[in-house]
């Protein structure tokens, strides 16, 4: 349930360096308390976006939209929009006020909650539960109904359980569906807890 004990301080958004960010974020604890039910999970894989030199990035070089608006407001919120009419990703604003910077969250490890993980879902698999930004999103009960939630407080909130997750455990990797971005689609964006370390936490 939630405490303030383990949340995140507010700094640890304010970070200048997205890519770093987003490292940062693996290991982390992503919860949420929809409907009654607390769910959490291990944050397992994170994607850059940054707002200024990034054409991966829906703000990118200040693109301002209804949509993306959130990206340009205060770090530690939560920037949640459908993708395909059918998926809702949920992203962490980083940075500070009006750089639109942002790391989408594209797995989990499922932690609390398991079962109310598996009725979202509505599978048994473990391997499948969580292993996307659409499947975990489900499987915590997020929506868009939440875009613009402050990250510090319910329903939706990240803590530091203390998991460390050493820099030879993260394998990089080039963004997904991201190749309308030309060269940009090459950087190595994307950060996943390696396999061996995933069985150890």
């Amino acid at each position: 349930m939630f405490t303030t004990k383990n949340l995140l301080p507010t700094d640890f958004y304010a970070n200048p360096d997205v890519v770093d960010a987003a490292q940062k974020l693996l290991g982390k604890v992503l919860c949420s308390h929809i409907n009654g039910e607390f769910t959490s999970g291990i944050i397992s894989e994170t994607e850059a976006y940054c707002g200024r030199n990034d054409k991966a990035c829906h703000a990118n070089n200040g693109k301002r939209t209804e949509r993306t608006e959130v990206m340009f407001g205060e770090p530690g919120h939560a920037y949640i929009y459908l993708c395909y009419g059918i998926h809702h990703l949920f992203n962490v604003v980083t940075n500070q006020n009006g750089l639109a910077d942002a790391v989408l969250v594209r797995g989990i490890l499922p932690l609390d909650g398991h079962h109310h993980i598996q009725e979202r879902r509505n599978i048994q698999d473990n391997r499948q539960l969580c292993n996307g930004p659409g499947k975990l999103t489900q499987a915590l009960g997020i929506t868009t109904n939440l875009n613009k939630t402050n990250l510090r407080k319910p329903p939706v909130w990240i803590e530091d359980r203390g998991i460390h997750v050493p820099e030879n455990e993260i394998i990089p990797s080039k963004r997904v569906g991201v190749e309308y971005a030309g060269d940009h689609a090459d950087r190595l964006w994307r950060f996943e807890i390696s396999s061996q370390l995933r069985k150890k936490i």
